[in-house]
């Protein structure tokens, strides 16, 4: 009688069942088994490379959508990468200082109507330009190639910007470390600290307490010290009349801003004229900074999608423990009411409304590239609606949260101390290396505080490092696609170059020199390129293709349930007039209301300024000379410029047959060229050229031959 086989292990079961036979047939199973594995894996290897010669991408289920560039792992890894480049160091010691400098809660009027009308249609535009077409800012201007050196200029701003935002990342490093003690050092005036420094100056009244050997300066006579003279050496002893002290530049200074001068950044010690030896200290940590963003970008989107899970929600979990805190301590909620009462009289003051709309670029990310590059591995249909309005709204409530978080502990250093609240910052750099420094010396397990304090500041500024390196990988791997395969030693060597010019603000002059590259390297040349980006999207592109291009990768609800045909106006509008109409009244005012570079209320040197703006004019120059070569090239046929050529679209075939589904885009080209005889083109562009026409059967071979090349 037949035996009941079991199909998972082959073998004989039942009454009688014997294991004659069976060895054969489990060796023949897997023999067989192995043989089909192999031959899948051929025959995916084979479909791949034949898409690869083609110059095209298939995806397998599972897998990336765009096999040869790649994509996000999940939804949520762009969400998070897009959140973690929007918020950074700028929510935290940026805004909460210019809310309370430009009237408090006043100040979110016109905040709030530059993020509408401003900030928010430019971050869905370059959002949305960069997942149509799956490129990078250097490969998404197909639409009109004659602007193709914005990009250029938007990769230049990202790598200026990333040279000296990651050595703000080795002084969050460095206070980090300096951290991790018992008593955190700059609580108490020690050797190295000047006579100025608080801890060191007794209290005194006009006759000097009366002490022996304590006079009245008997330089002056009138200027508010006290002094200390025994055995020939002579000491200041205290203050006792601040404005006459003040007069003379005799002024008390607290603990953390000595520590600050004197020992973290020795500011005092080197100017950018003089910037003084290199600090290993600070080499180190800017080593380390450079070293986590290799580590974490080293294996793309894919590694870089994972970090930010921990990059991108650790620093809410401290900001929620710090909220708790703060507003626990006493003189909390004079603090948080300082830094949001409204007064409405500073409205009228234009400074207010240009502050506001710089903090916009500084919060959103805009105009730098780094949006496009985040959204152009994503996957073709993802709802790109959405998660803008998510990121924006986040990004705003997050900036509110940590203004809340700041002030609270602001309004108890207020309350201890009896300080004025509108006299305790002076700047965004010192809310966080000198007042929150100082605060966390008056609570308990002070270096706990001051740990998640740097902590938070390192996450946060990891997640726009990242952003910005990874917009100049994928520029270049995008110019030269074999660069895909070299990706590591490609990240490598770009943040050694990177890492070298860093070094040298880690001299005691290196903050006055980070000061010029953060005022100039990514200031109104930003701008002007949101301006330019808009226009040509709106006005040579056009606002009504581009919404139907958003059309066709989000259908017909976005957001879940919002017909898009019908919001689509309100996008259209800020595109095409009411976004670069306010930039440009802002930028425009930038420049008459123009004041020099200042660091610790000192004007830098002329020539330093100079350096400043050849850094800003060389980005726009450079890409202005870029698209010059592209000029050159089409000086034939210049109507060409302003054109999109038959690579503009979407990189998959089967979504550029969705768009010529869709009619709208006249002679839209679904399957470009991969290869073409240069010399028959050449011939083909003379002869339309000399009968003064050019037929778009030829656009395509005119672009690949002329055009593309940078």
């Amino acid at each position: 009688m037949e035996q009941p086989v079991d199909p998972m292990s082959t073998r004989p079961t039942g009454v009688g069942a014997t294991n004659e036979g069976y060895v054969s047939m489990e060796t023949d199973v897997k023999e067989i088994r192995a043989a089909v594995d192999k031959l899948e894996r051929n025959q995916t290897e084979l479909m791949v490379q034949l898409a690869k010669k083609r110059g095209l991408s298939i995806a397998f289920e599972g897998g990336d959508e765009n096999a040869e560039r790649g994509n996000w792992t999940g939804k949520l890894d762009f969400f998070l990468s897009c959140l973690g480049c929007a918020v950074g160091l700028g929510n935290v010691w940026r805004f909460p200082y210019l809310c309370y400098k430009n009237g408090g809660g006043a100040f979110l009027i016109p905040f709030l109507a530059f993020l509408v009308f401003s900030g928010t249609p430019i971050f869905m535009m370059e959002l949305s330009l960069g997942q149509f077409t799956s490129c990078g800012p250097l490969r998404c201007w197909e639409f009109a190639p004659g602007l193709r050196g914005m990009g250029v200029s938007m990769v230049l701003v990202s790598a200026l910007v990333a040279i000296y935002y990651n050595v703000l990342m080795a002084w969050s490093i460095w206070y980090l470390f300096a951290s991790f003690t018992s008593v955190l050092p700059w609580s108490y005036c020690g050797s190295w600290s000047s006579q100025v420094c608080s801890s060191r100056l007794s209290t005194v009244n006009s006759s000097c307490n009366h002490l022996p050997d304590v006079y009245i300066d008997n330089q002056t006579g009138i200027n508010g010290t006290c002094w200390l003279e025994k055995n020939g050496t002579r000491s200041l002893f205290g203050i006792y009349d601040v404005e006459l002290a003040n007069s003379v530049n005799y002024t008390a200074r607290s603990e953390s801003i000595e520590f600050l001068n004197y020992v973290s950044l020795q500011d005092k010690l080197g100017s950018i004229s003089n910037l003084g030896p290199l600090r290993w200290d600070m080499s180190l940590c800017l080593a380390l900074a450079w070293i986590v963003v290799c580590l974490s970008l080293i294996k793309g989107i894919k590694s870089s999608g994972k970090v930010v899970y921990f990059t991108a929600l650790f620093p809410y979990v401290v900001m929620f423990i710090l909220l708790v805190r703060g507003l626990t301590l006493p003189g909390a909620s004079e603090g948080v009411w300082f830094l949001l009462r409204p007064q409405m009289h500073k409205l009228r003051e234009a400074t207010v409304w240009k502050d506001a709309a710089v903090q916009i670029f500084y919060s959103l990310s805009t105009g730098g590239g780094g949006l496009i590059t985040l959204a152009s591995y994503n996957r073709f249909r993802t709802d790109v609606v959405r998660d803008t309005m998510a990121v924006v709204v986040s990004d705003f409530f997050t900036s509110i949260l940590s203004g809340v978080v700041v002030f609270s502990f602001l309004g108890f250093l207020a309350n201890e101390t009896g300080i004025d609240l509108d006299k305790v910052v002076d700047s965004g750099v010192s809310l966080a290396f000198i007042v929150y420094p100082q605060v966390v010396t008056k609570l308990p397990v002070s270096p706990l505080w001051a740990i998640l304090f740097f902590l938070m500041l390192v996450t946060l500024g990891l997640d726009s490092q990242f952003t910005m390196v990874e917009t100049l990988i994928t520029a270049v791997q995008d110019q030269w696609p074999q660069a895909r395969k070299y990706k590591a030693l490609l990240i490598i060597s770009a943040s050694t170059v990177m890492f070298l010019i860093g070094l040298s603000m880690c001299t005691p002059g290196g903050p006055e020199l980070l000061t010029i590259f953060d005022d100039y390297s990514g200031s109104w040349n930003v701008m002007a390129l949101s301006v330019l980006e808009c226009l040509a999207v709106a006005w040579i592109y056009g606002a009504r293709r581009f919404a139907n291009d958003i059309g066709v990768m989000t259908g017909p609800l976005v957001c879940g349930c919002v017909p898009w045909r019908l919001t689509k106006w309100w996008w259209i509008l800020c595109w095409g007039l009411i976004s670069p109409a306010f930039l440009a009244v802002i930028m425009v005012y930038s420049w008459v209301d123009f004041a020099p570079s200042q660091y610790a209320g000192r004007e830098l040197p002329t020539w330093s300024q100079a350096v400043g703006w050849l850094m800003t004019s060389s980005v726009l120059i450079i890409g202005a000379i870029v698209s010059a070569r592209v000029v050159w090239r089409l000086r034939r046929t210049p109507r060409l410029l302003l054109r999109p050529t038959a690579f503009w679209g979407p990189a998959l075939p089967q979504f550029r047959q969705a768009v010529a589904a869709e009619g709208y885009a006249k002679d839209f080209c679904v399957d470009p060229p991969t290869t073409i005889d240069k010399a028959a083109t050449n011939a083909s562009i003379d002869k339309s050229s000399a009968a003064g026409t050019v037929r778009p059967a030829i656009v395509p071979q005119l672009y690949e031959t002329m055009v593309y090349p940078l």
